[in-house]
């Protein structure tokens, strides 16, 4: 049994996400962005627990991080929040992971989501400089790219972690839209497996990008250390937040 907190399940990829973690038997942690996305849901016998915070906000995302830490180290945490447009999409697709990797204890195991626009995102020296206004307003796919690259710099730098990045695919969500021709069961099955599978059977053990259970190869500066260290350092100047690069010594690796 694994306890597992996965962000942004009110709806959609995230929701399934937790229900299938719940209906295996494992504890789940639910973050919502407040109580209101969840009150139509029944969640008994699904979440353990319910946590909530705004990841367009940094403070809210440090007090999640607080909260987490609190409930006990995590086996998993699966960043499933996201949004595909409007002034928040650096902040919940980029900021908010980065935060709770650097100030949570490390999780066994970490899963971000991408996706396939990742790779159109920017690698230019612009594309890091996080202090120009207009920062909030970063593309999607430069927000994806970014997150990706977090994800194989964890692998790099926690290696006795498991860390994987996965594009579930264009679904049909509230984000996706109705006509979205990809499954909605293939788009969260990835995440569930990542989080709980024996770690033999996942092959890379670390610093994998996944689509419907097969590994498959990311922009090539998401695995980039050079990439990956600029994009820590502007966030981390950012943020004012460093990320410690080395999980705890005594955790086992699983």
């Amino acid at each position: 049994m694994a306890l597992v907190l996965v962000t942004g399940a009110s709806t959609g990829l995230g929701l399934a996400t937790v229900r299938e973690l719940g209906e295996a038997g494992h504890d789940v942690v639910l973050h919502a962005r407040a109580p209101e996305r969840l009150a139509d849901l029944d969640l008994r016998g699904t979440a353990r627990e319910v946590v909530y915070a705004d990841l367009s906000r940094l403070e809210q995302v440090v007090r999640l991080a607080e909260r987490a830490d609190g409930i006990g180290r995590f086996d998993a945490v699966i960043h499933n929040a996201g949004v595909i447009g409007g002034p928040s999409v650096f902040a919940v697709n980029v900021v908010a992971p980065y935060a709770l990797a650097a100030l949570m204890t490390p999780p066994r195991r970490t899963v971000v989501l991408s996706s396939s626009l990742h790779r159109g995102g920017s690698t230019g020296p612009e594309a890091l400089d996080f202090s120009r206004p207009e920062a909030g307003r970063r593309p999607y796919d430069d927000s994806k790219l970014q997150v990706t690259a977090l994800a194989m710099a964890l692998a790099r730098l926690r290696p006795h972690d498991l860390v994987h990045a996965v594009d579930p695919g264009w679904v049909p969500t509230r984000m996706g839209g109705p006509g979205a021709p990809d499954s909605l069961r293939e788009g969260h099955r990835t995440q569930v497996w990542l989080a709980t599978a024996d770690a033999a059977d996942i092959e890379p053990r670390t610093g994998g990008y996944w689509h419907h259970g097969a590994p498959r190869h990311p922009h090539p500066a998401a695995v980039d250390p050079a990439f990956q260290d600029q994009l820590l350092d502007a966030l981390g100047a950012f943020t004012g937040i460093p990320l410690p690069s080395a999980s705890r010594s005594d955790r086992d690796p699983g």
